[in-house]
């Protein structure tokens, strides 16, 4: 340099410290610089599955298993809604037997004399009780099938039933008898069903 100042330190004779012919020459060694250049190489990623491939893998997985949880939650739903409205439709066909025997007792009340205990069936006061009886059965019935009152109807007729099951066991158990058994069972637990459809007054 003419001017005296000292050339910058890196560089001799118009060459950099770094370069050698023009080429510049890493600090680092070539091996140390495959090492860094694998190391900092980007993962490649796994090969991409063709659509069909995926679509058969998905279709074996859920083809054992959709048929079966479809039929297992109809089945549920089944219940669900069979619970739900099991305590009304018990309620209505109740309602039904009660009002086919009401009406009978009212329309040929000689005809059911037979089955009042104690009183001898050809007096007039057989007559009343079977008129009573009929009433009270058709009322109850109304009232079951309307939905009034459906507990406190269920539990009067299951009174009401147990004196027709005692009054026919006397002479001794029939078909008859084994029926209005089942009928009383049924009027016993609607009495305890809180939650009823089709009602009109709870």
């Amino acid at each position: 340099m003419s001017d005296g100042t000292r050339p910058p330190a890196g560089w001799a004779g118009g060459r950099g410290r770094g370069f050698a012919g023009g080429r510049f020459r890493s600090p680092v060694g070539s091996r140390e610089e495959q090492v860094i250049r694998k190391a900092s190489a980007p993962a490649q990623p796994a090969p991409a599955r063709s659509a069909r491939a995926r679509t058969r893998s998905a279709g074996a997985a859920t083809a054992g298993t959709a048929p079966a949880a479809g039929w297992r939650g109809a089945a549920q739903r089944a219940g669900d809604l069979a619970a739900e409205w099991a305590p009304t439709g018990g309620r209505i066909l109740l309602g039904l037997v009660l009002a086919w025997f009401g009406y009978h007792e009212l329309l040929l009340p000689g005809e059911w004399t037979g089955y009042v205990p104690v009183i001898n069936e050809t007096s007039n006061l057989a007559i009343i009780a079977v008129l009573a009886h009929g009433w009270a059965l058709l009322v109850l019935a109304v009232a079951l099938i309307a939905g009034i009152a459906p507990r406190v109807s269920a539990a009067i007729a299951s009174v009401l039933l147990l004196e027709i099951v005692i009054s026919l066991s006397v002479s001794g158990l029939s078909d008859t008898s084994m029926r209005d058994v089942g009928v009383l069972g049924l009027a016993i637990c609607l009495t305890g069903c809180r939650t009823q459809h089709l009602v009109l007054r709870g």
